[in-house]
């Protein structure tokens, strides 16, 4: 990213547009995620809700004076993304499993710790594949940023949905944690 200046204004455009594609496209995986904990009544509203994203962000862009081609660039560029990352959900699990099954054999607790992150994993995957055009390879500082970013956002928002509170102490014990994590290594 440090070299993003470097890049023509078109290029920095389209990374631009694939980090909010992203964030968006986690907002509506998340929406529909099966292991979301919230009450019932509520997730009529999130699936009616999740439907409307796409378009409540088109609208915006329209507010702030997009040209209509391009709003409808939008409307493609995100239901292009949402359809390849949800099917990419799949093969994520698939391999997590895979990789948490060769560790120490998979119990309940590491299937429900897959699930979770199924949806973040897929994005991240995917929005690096796509601003390295494929090429990704060497460029795991990159894609480490874009985890970190993704995370921070998905937990708030997740912890937030299932009516949990994230406190100054919690985030400080996390801080702590992440430091200890980095002694330690």
């Amino acid at each position: 990213m440090a070299d993003l200046e470097r890049l023509s204004q078109v290029e920095q455009d389209r990374i631009f547009n694939e980090l909010v594609v992203a964030f968006l496209v986690l907002i509506m995986l998340l929406l529909e995620a099966p292991d979301l904990r919230v009450p019932r009544e509520l997730r009529n509203y999130l699936a009616d809700l999740n439907k409307r994203i796409s378009e409540a962000y088109v609208d915006h862009l329209k507010t702030l004076g997009v040209e209509t081609h391009h709003l409808r660039d939008w409307e493609k560029l995100i239901a292009m993304r949402f359809d390849e990352y949800a099917r990419d959900r799949h093969e994520v699990r698939g391999a997590a499993m895979q990789m948490e099954s060769a560790k120490k054999g998979l119990d309940l607790d590491g299937l429900s710790r897959i699930q979770l992150l199924v949806p973040l994993q897929a994005v991240s995957i995917g929005c690096h594949h796509h601003i390295c055009r494929g090429n990704t390879a060497g460029r795991d500082d990159l894609f480490k940023q874009i985890l970190k970013s993704l995370s921070r956002f998905y937990v708030e928002l997740r912890i937030r949905l299932e009516g949990g509170k994230i406190t100054a102490l919690t985030r400080a014990r996390v801080a702590l944690k992440r430091i200890l994590q980095r002694l330690s290594r």
